[in-house]
């Protein structure tokens, strides 16, 4: 009996055997070229987010690089400019000099100054030297001086009984002694001034500033007022004191020069007297001597 399998189904079942592994084979095939797709663009978009990273870490190092830069130049002109502060300075102080021509003989004349002046700059000095004993007149850049009472030589000054000293405010601020005169029949005032201080070529004019009382009396006989330069010339002349205004601040021309080498070099002396007329006088308070250029205002 037969086993219904005839050669030809042996073969076609040989055949199916054989193609089985191959239908599998192909199956996987299939699946591993997606696999592989998914891979390579997971990749890939690694490989982008690498370089995305990459340029952004390159901006921010340029970047910081750029603000180091920058600080670093900061810091070098800083430390420039610290360097260079004291030459700065010097260099401002120079061209200051330039544009604020400085008065004549002022070092030496500052070494004397009653209080502490400010040296930081030209300007500084100048705005400082417009008010005081010493002083600079704006116009002319000259050099002027005021000798207040206290500075002068005044005949019997310290008897209370002659002469009293009241302190008065100047429009400065500035409080200083004037010498009130209580009676005197012997009025005597000196007062001596180095011209080395002076500036070179200019006309000064020399002056009493006094006031007069409403109970001045005793001025009948005119007073003189003297200037004698170092070169021992005089200038005198009288003062009716009878017709001068009162109760106001007034100036008495004394005389007038211009500084050249034959009247400059040593002491000038200014003085006020009057003791010939034998009156007895009372009711002058002196306030000081000035000074200055000849057009000169206070």
């Amino acid at each position: 009996m037969g086993t219904g399998w005839s050669q030809d189904d042996e073969a076609a079942a040989a055949a199916s055997q054989l193609q089985q592994p191959t239908h599998q084979s192909t199956a996987d095939r299939g699946q591993l070229p997606r696999q592989h797709s998914v891979q390579k663009q997971s990749e890939e978009k690694q490989s982008q987010g690498r370089q995305s990273e990459n340029k952004s870490n390159t901006a921010e190092k340029s970047q910081g690089n750029q603000s180091e830069a920058k600080q670093s130049k900061n810091i070098s002109n800083m430390v420039e400019r610290s360097g260079d502060g004291k030459l700065g300075e010097a260099k401002n102080r120079a061209s200051a000099a330039t544009q604020v021509k400085l008065p004549h003989n002022w070092e030496a004349i500052l070494r004397e100054a009653d209080t502490p002046i400010e040296r930081s700059s030209p300007d500084r000095q100048c705005n400082q030297l417009f008010s005081g004993k010493y002083w600079v007149d704006r116009n002319s850049n000259s050099n002027c001086f005021t000798l207040f009472a206290r500075d002068l030589l005044i005949t019997w000054a310290d008897d209370p009984r002659y002469w009293h000293w009241p302190s008065i405010t100047e429009t400065r601020d500035v409080t200083v002694e004037a010498a009130e005169l209580l009676a005197v029949c012997w009025l005597e005032v000196h007062g001596n001034f180095d011209t080395t201080k002076l500036s070179p070529g200019t006309l000064y004019e020399v002056i009493f500033v006094i006031m007069l009382k409403d109970s001045a009396a005793g001025w009948e006989v005119p007073v003189n007022f003297r200037l004698t330069l170092p070169n021992r010339v005089k200038q005198e002349h009288k003062e009716n004191l009878m017709t001068k205004p009162r109760l106001q601040w007034i100036e008495i021309p004394v005389g007038e020069f211009r500084t050249s080498p034959e009247n400059i070099g040593g002491n000038m002396e200014i003085s006020m007297f009057e003791y010939e007329g034998g009156t007895w006088k009372k009711g002058l308070i002196l306030k000081e001597v000035t000074i200055r250029p000849k057009s000169s205002t206070t």
